[in-house]
């Protein structure tokens, strides 16, 4: 059985289904939204906080394989192993943060992607108790096995990122489909006030708010995992006006599509909006 036939498997396999519902729930209900949550998801860095704590894990643990093939100093071999296993504490916090509120084929594969990590953990761990004990012969049997099970979690990994797109801006594309300039949108004597809609523009939806004489437009698709932020709730953050994603509850501020709460990293695209004296919403994007 080929790579992609793993994935495939792991990705259509429901006999984990049960597990991932009741460790999800769990670790929702524990990590409340937050401080801590936004900070494990990556919000104040704008990008997943995950892959760069887990790389380091994986560095280190490439580098003690380098060291024990040319049979280096012990020492080092042990600062090394020491190194990554306690980097991989935060990145695990991190990972089962975002795998949390990932879809059920995305958490099926990030699920597998977990047990080989720990997996990896564990022989790493076993590895440093060997060569503390003086066994530096199985101590390195069990780093070169550890790492191939952290060379499959990180290809497990690479297909939820670049295959699945787990942690992708999922709005990134708008800002490209999109022509520099002022766009007719619609009537704005039509709109609701108060209540957000959706509406088109070539080949995108836009989410529209209007409120009074005052029209806020962003990118319907949520840049997390794309939810429909038009059937989002409005609720005020800090004084700010927001919506909620209605997916996974991502919060977006109205004024220009800034990150109040994750798990989305990567702002809402936002767009700038006027109205023509026969009364047509016009909008162009952003240009901050």
């Amino acid at each position: 059985m080929g790579p992609v036939d793993l994935t495939d498997r792991i990705e259509r396999s429901t006999g984990m289904d049960r597990q991932i519902q009741v460790i999800s729930r769990a670790v929702r209900r524990r990590l409340r939204p937050g401080r801590l949550r936004d900070l494990l998801h990556g919000v104040p860095l704008g990008k997943p906080m995950h892959p760069p704590i887990a790389n380091i894990s994986l560095g280190l643990w490439a580098a003690v394989a380098v060291l024990d093939t040319i049979r280096a100093d012990p020492r080092a071999s042990r600062a090394l192993l020491f190194g990554g296993i306690a980097s991989a504490a935060p990145a695990a916090a991190a990972g089962v943060t975002d795998w949390s509120v990932l879809h059920r084929e995305q958490q099926r594969v990030g699920f597998v992607h977990a047990i080989t990590n720990l997996t990896a953990l564990g022989l790493y761990a076993g590895s440093l108790a060997f060569r503390l004990a003086g066994d530096e012969r199985r101590g390195r049997l069990l780093s070169f096995a550890g790492l191939s099970a952290a060379g499959l979690g990180g290809y497990l990994g690479g297909h939820l990122a670049y295959r699945q797109a787990a942690g992708a801006n999922h709005a990134e594309s708008v800002t490209h489909l999109v022509p520099l300039g002022w766009h007719n949108l619609c009537e704005v004597g039509g709109l609701p006030d108060g209540r957000p809609v959706t509406r088109r523009l070539g080949y995108i939806d836009l989410f529209v708010l209007r409120r009074g004489d005052e029209v806020t437009v962003l990118a319907d698709g949520c840049s997390h995992l794309a939810g429909p932020l038009h059937q989002g709730r409005l609720v005020s953050e800090n004084g700010s006006a927001c919506v909620v994603c209605p997916w996974h509850g991502s919060t977006f501020r109205l004024s220009d599509g800034t990150v109040a709460h994750g798990p989305a990293t990567a702002p809402q695209p936002s767009f700038e909006t006027r109205v023509r004296g026969d009364g047509v919403l016009q909008v162009r994007p952003s240009q901050s």
